[in-house]
C-alpha cells in the first residue's frame, strides 16, 4: 500500500517545480491563467470564438467554420498551449496537403512562437517540426497514410481542413490518443455532403463540442464584400464557404435526400406488368 506521507511530499516536490518552472508573473504562467493570451500577446487579439476555444478544457471539439475566420491561428495556437504548458508534449497536425502542413508550421506556429519571443527555446527545427528544450514537439504532416504510420502517446492532434482529409487518415489518427487520453481539435470550412467531417457533424450521439462560426462573427469581413462574394460565387457556394453549411456537392447530379430516399427498404418496389 502507499505511503501518504511519501505521496503527498512527491506532490508537494511537484507544485514547488512547477512553481520554479511558471513562477507568478512569468510568460508561461500568464499563459496557463488566460490561454487566450498567447494570441493577444502577440499583437493578435483573438475573436471571442477563439479565445474560448482555447480556454476550453473539451477533450473532442469539432470547429465549422468560415473560409479565412481564423481557424488555422487558433490551430497554430492551441499546438504552442500543448507544447509549452503539457510538457513534454507530441503535438500532431494533420493539413490536407504537404504545401498547407509547410503553410501551417511556418506561416502560422513559427511566426507565432517568434512573436512570443520564444518562451521556452527550441532544440531543433525542420520545415515541418520543433523540438522544444522542455522535451515537447509539434510536427506537421500532411493527410498521408505513410508519413502519419508510427506515432503514439499523442497530447494533442489538430486536424486542419478535416472536410478534405480522407477517411481512413482520421481512422489512423484516433488511435494514438488511447493510451495518452490526449484531444482531438477538428477544424475545417465544409466540403459537400460526403466524409467524416460531415458525418461527425450530424451525429446525434456525438462525442464533440460542435461549434459553428460563420462570417458574420468574424469582424474582419465588411458587409460589402460579403455581398459580392454572395453574387460571384452564388448562393449555394456561398452558404458552404461563408455560412458553414453543408451543401450538395456542386457537380453532383442527385441530391443526398434523393439518394437516401431511393435506398429507403421499407418502400414497396413494383415492376412493370405485376398482377
Amino acid at each position: 500500500m502507499p505511503n501518504l506521507a511519501a505521496m503527498l511530499r512527491e506532490a508537494k516536490n511537484l507544485r514547488a517545480e512547477m512553481a520554479k518552472r511558471n513562477p507568478p508573473g512569468s510568460i508561461l504562467w500568464t499563459f496557463k491563467r488566460d490561454p487566450a493570451e498567447l494570441m493577444a500577446r502577440a499583437g493578435m487579439l483573438p475573436d471571442p470564438w477563439q479565445a474560448a476555444l482555447l480556454r476550453s478544457p473539451s477533450r473532442r471539439m469539432q470547429i465549422c467554420c468560415s473560409r479565412q475566420s481564423g481557424k488555422s491561428q487558433v490551430g497554430a495556437a492551441l499546438a504552442l498551449r500543448a507544447a509549452l504548458l503539457e510538457a513534454p508534449a507530441l503535438i500532431l497536425i494533420i493539413s490536407a496537403s504537404e504545401r498547407q502542413a509547410k503553410e501551417m508550421f511556418g506561416d502560422k506556429i513559427m511566426r507565432l512562437y517568434n512573436l512570443l519571443d520564444r518562451p521556452v527555446a527550441a532544440i531543433r527545427e525542420t520545415t515541418l517540426t520543433v523540438t522544444l528544450a522542455n522535451g515537447s514537439r509539434i510536427i506537421c504532416l500532411p493527410a498521408d497514410q505513410k508519413t502519419i504510420v508510427g506515432y503514439s502517446n499523442v497530447r494533442l492532434i489538430i486536424i486542419d481542413e478535416g472536410s478534405r482529409v480522407k477517411d481512413e487518415v482520421y481512422l489512423l489518427v484516433r488511435p494514438m490518443l488511447a493510451v495518452s487520453k490526449g484531444r482531438m481539435v477538428c477544424l475545417s470550412t465544409p466540403y459537400g455532403k460526403r466524409g467524416w467531417f460531415f458525418e461527425e457533424w450530424h451525429k446525434e450521439d456525438n462525442e464533440f463540442l460542435r461549434t459553428k462560426i460563420t462570417a458574420d462573427q468574424c469582424p474582419r469581413f465588411t458587409s460589402d464584400f460579403l455581398e459580392q462574394e454572395r453574387k460571384t460565387l452564388g448562393d449555394r457556394l456561398y452558404r458552404q464557404e461563408y455560412e458553414g453549411s453543408f451543401e450538395e456537392v456542386i457537380d453532383a447530379v442527385f441530391d443526398q435526400q434523393d439518394i437516401l430516399a431511393a435506398c429507403d427498404n421499407s418502400q414497396q418496389v413494383l415492376f412493370g406488368g405485376g398482377q
